[in-house]
């Protein structure tokens, strides 16, 4: 479970997001929504332990029960999927994948590396450079390397806004079923309400900085 308990962000001593509490199931993606400058993506960024300086945040950010204010970003067990996918353009597919698998041997990362393709339906694109897929193979791959890293929980910072309609349905449909397959606690920000998971708990940031239950 991920959670909040009174977190509130401001930005040069202007309140953005007045304390609010949240708790997240292994499985639920919970999405925030708002106006742009409301705090969205900063409030990911205060989780994932990677706030600008220019903001101030408060309150305690608890993953299955440990606190993580004072754990360094990279050992927080927290992966991130953003607008862009990111991907390194230096490297291949599969080298990309293989950089988010954790220290074992190299056999073992191989195969976890294949079965993530295999996964995504892009079996045999592990020497592909990443300039060659479409957007959506692009999206898949991204949210591969992710998982492939362990996460212990997901932040999802608009990562279907750059897709078209169509593929829009079809990668967030993928991305849902692979943390709920999973059981990864998913907090999710989006400006479009489609990307929310049907029945899934919805929160609206107003201008005031409140947070509500849509």
């Amino acid at each position: 479970m991920l959670s909040l308990r009174d977190v509130s962000l401001a930005l040069q001593g202007k309140a953005l997001i007045k304390a609010f509490s949240l708790d997240i199931a292994a499985g639920e993606i919970v999405t925030v929504m708002g106006p742009s400058g409301s705090g969205k993506s900063s409030l990911l960024s205060f989780i994932g332990g990677d706030l600008d300086e220019a903001f101030t945040a408060q309150g305690e950010i608890l993953l299955h029960g440990e606190r993580l204010n004072d754990v360094p970003p990279e050992r927080r067990g927290i992966a991130r999927l953003f607008q862009d996918d990111l991907l390194f353009p230096h490297m291949t597919v599969g080298e990309n994948l293989l950089f988010a698998v954790p220290r074992m041997p190299q056999d073992e990362r191989v195969a976890a590396m294949m079965a993530a393709l295999e996964t995504a339906e892009l079996k045999g694109f592990e020497n592909r450079p990443p300039h060659t897929l479409s957007g959506g193979q692009r999206s898949r791959v991204a949210l591969m390397r992710a998982l492939l890293a362990r996460p212990r929980a997901i932040l999802l910072d608009e990562p279907f806004s750059k897709l078209d309609r169509e593929l829009r349905v079809s990668i967030r449909g993928f991305t849902h079923d692979h943390i709920v397959k999973r059981q990864i606690p998913a907090l999710l920000v989006t400006h479009d309400l489609g990307d929310a998971p049907l029945g899934g708990r919805i929160l609206k940031l107003t201008a005031a900085g409140e947070v509500i239950d849509v």
